[in-house]
């Protein structure tokens, strides 16, 4: 009789089908698994459609857009500073402008194609104001009847118009408010200069607002330009007789123009200023507190009455100054070889 057969786990054959069961199911998780990853890779077109970018898909293509071009095929773009536009004006007769002064200016400009603006003045060197304002001290109300219908007219031509200023260079002002305004001598008095005017000290807040004032109305009545002259302190007379108060002169016409430079900004009205020649080439004026570098950076335009042949040196001085500060000459004819800006002054 043989031994007892002990029990033992069957090993029988897997069958086929199991196989495939296990092989479908392996399938199914490896796809599954890719699917997933796939995920992280799909990226949309500007049309909405899907597509894969895989990781060495992308460092492929970032080296690409590294790679230099060629010295020949670089494009470089420079981007030029703005500056004022162009300005060619014709300017216009002193005293008040009225309506049928503005249809004769119209007229001259219409015959002389090469001009398209039209200088007005404002405010003379005598103190008048040309305009209607509350600003003016008594006695420097200098208008026209119809002064007020001729500026809106000029502003609605669509002309070019540029408002001169004559700043503190003022007898008018500075006599109504000596205390408060007038540039006073050693003596306690207004100072007389050489010409035996009087002046309004750039040192004083009440003299600086004044015209910051009268040059805020322009800017509204619809003046596209403000020129300012006789900006700076006395240079003829006896200048040390002149009570500066402790002022740094330089410091004072720089002041001055800063806050003119803020009143102007959001107005869309350019600044000029017209400075001697001999100031520009030179660079400053201590007696009259001018220094060209902190004066051209803060104008649009700097003007300077002088001939045709300086005209070179003077744009060179201005550009050094600022590039972006554009230079007029103020000449007493029309000379068809200056191509830059110029005014056309008749007594002015």
């Amino acid at each position: 009789m043989g031994g007892t057969r002990g029990y033992r786990s069957y090993r029988g054959r897997t069958s086929r089908g199991r196989i495939a069961l296990i092989a479908v199911l392996v399938l199914v998780i490896a796809v599954s698994v890719a699917v997933i990853w796939l995920q992280n890779y799909v990226v949309y077109d500007e049309d909405g459609h899907p597509h894969v970018e895989l990781p060495w898909q992308e460092q492929q293509s970032t080296g690409q857009e590294e790679t230099p071009l060629p010295p020949d095929e670089v494009q470089v773009t420079i981007q030029e500073p703005e500056g004022p536009p162009r300005l060619a004006a014709l300017s216009l007769p002193d005293g008040p402008l009225t309506l049928s002064g503005w249809e004769a200016a119209t007229a001259e400009l219409a015959a002389q194609p090469a001009c398209g603006a039209a200088v007005i003045s404002v405010k003379d060197r005598e103190g008048h104001v040309r305009f209607p304002t509350d600003r003016a001290p008594a006695g420097a109300a200098d208008t026209a009847e119809d002064t007020a219908a001729a500026l809106a007219a000029a502003a609605e031509s669509g002309t070019y118009t540029v408002a001169r200023v004559s700043c503190f260079l003022d007898p008018i002002a500075a006599k109504a408010d000596v205390e408060g305004m007038g540039l006073k001598n050693t003596g306690g008095y207004i100072f007389y200069d050489g010409n035996d005017l009087n002046w309004l000290d750039p040192g004083k807040t009440a003299a600086r607002q004044y015209l910051l004032g009268l040059a805020e109305e322009l800017a509204a009545l619809g003046f596209d330009e403000i020129l300012l002259t006789d900006v700076s302190y006395p240079t003829v007379g006896k200048l040390d007789k002149i009570d500066y108060g402790g002022a740094d002169r330089a410091a004072s016409i720089r002041l001055f123009l800063e806050e003119m430079h803020d009143v102007l900004e959001d107005t869309g009205t350019a600044l000029s200023i017209q400075l001697p020649e001999e100031v520009i080439l030179s660079g400053a004026d201590e007696a009259a507190g001018l220094v060209l570098s902190d004066i051209a950076p803060l104008a649009d335009r700097i003007c300077a009455a002088t001939t045709a042949e300086r005209i070179p040196q003077l744009e060179a001085a201005v550009a050094a100054a600022s590039d972006t500060t554009d230079f007029a000459a103020e000449l007493t004819a029309y000379d068809p070889s200056v191509e830059g800006s110029f005014v056309i002054v008749s007594g002015t």
